[in-house]
């Protein structure tokens, strides 16, 4: 099975990420994997690039005539990509050498249409003691109570997922509105509407396999508070826009907040009476705080959408 990574970049600032992160695509152990880079409307990073991996038998690089945004670049890429199935990487990403063959285990075990891991983190920054496991989903990275094991679920995140190139086809990739859809700047979950229109269509999820796994570099920034609190805002909007888009597409949100409730609460009581300290502490005051501020954007999400 021949998979082709769709992997996107437009500025030389984090050319060193993207090295990272398209090196360890080439070095996968699955023997059938295409490299495609989709360069958003720079020349002078398509130049880099170019000098770089244009050489390469195993990729190809691709110039936008301007900048797009990610979405319209990742539905670029599955254009021009040859393989069975098209995977998506980001730049600030790092697959594990087995990535590739884990995502075609899926396909070829499980039959399925769609498949994506685990994303772990790298704290660039250090870890933020004060953020609960439960809203890792904030910087990227799978959160503690995401599945139980592996199975079918909604979706997984953008920087690890694949399709059946067929199917992604079939479904006209992800929907390039959904980044500035009516000038919302701050909407978000391209692959949350394209993975519930699959499902719509063809009754089916995306195959979650916990040993398909990407690193994904969490920085300094991303460990702000006031970053996570404007974060957590914004996907609860999000996910108020995403219920008027595709009406079906809440399932695992009330999911999670059960999980909430049923498990998490417990669990972070526990640690407190256990091991009482700052991070212990922080961590169950965090938990509702994150809960608060992403209720308060679903909220105010029902002025516009």
């Amino acid at each position: 099975m021949r998979v082709s990574v769709v992997l996107c970049t437009y500025t030389l600032d984090e050319y060193d990420n993207f090295r990272e992160a398209a090196n360890s695509v080439l070095a996968q152990t699955h023997d059938d994997v295409e490299l495609v880079v989709i360069v958003d409307g720079y020349e002078d990073v398509y130049d880099v690039v170019t000098d770089d991996y244009g050489d390469h038998p195993d990729v190809q690089v691709h110039c936008n005539d301007e900048n797009e945004g990610l979405l319209v670049s990742r539905n670029r890429g599955a254009e021009h990509a040859t393989g069975d199935v098209v995977a998506f990487i980001d730049a600030d990403a790092v697959a594990a050498p087995d990535w590739v063959a884990e995502l075609v285990e899926s396909y070829e075990t499980h039959d399925a249409i769609a498949a994506g891991g685990k994303m772990t983190p790298r704290w660039v920054a250090g870890r933020p003691s004060f953020l609960p496991e439960e809203f890792y989903w904030l910087v990227g990275v799978t959160h503690r109570g995401f599945a139980d094991g592996e199975g079918e679920v909604r979706n997984t995140f953008g920087s690890n997922i694949s399709f059946r190139a067929d199917v992604f086809a079939e479904l006209g990739g992800f929907d390039p509105e959904i980044g500035g859809r009516k000038g919302e700047k701050n909407l978000q979950g391209g692959e949350t509407e394209l993975c519930a229109r699959m499902r719509q269509e063809y009754g089916e999820g995306v195959w979650y396999d916990p040993d398909a796994v990407v690193e994904h570099k969490v920085f300094d920034y991303r460990t702000d508070p006031r970053w996570l609190a404007d974060r957590a805002f914004w996907q609860g909007y999000s996910k108020r826009a995403m219920e008027t888009i595709l009406p079906d597409s809440s399932s695992e949100e009330t999911a999670f907040f059960n999980h909430l409730l049923t498990d998490a609460t417990p669990a972070h009581v526990h640690n407190v009476v256990r091991q009482p300290s700052f991070a212990s502490v922080a961590q169950f005051v965090m938990l509702y705080v994150f809960t608060v501020l992403v209720g308060l954007g679903y909220v105010y999400g029902f002025r516009k959408w």
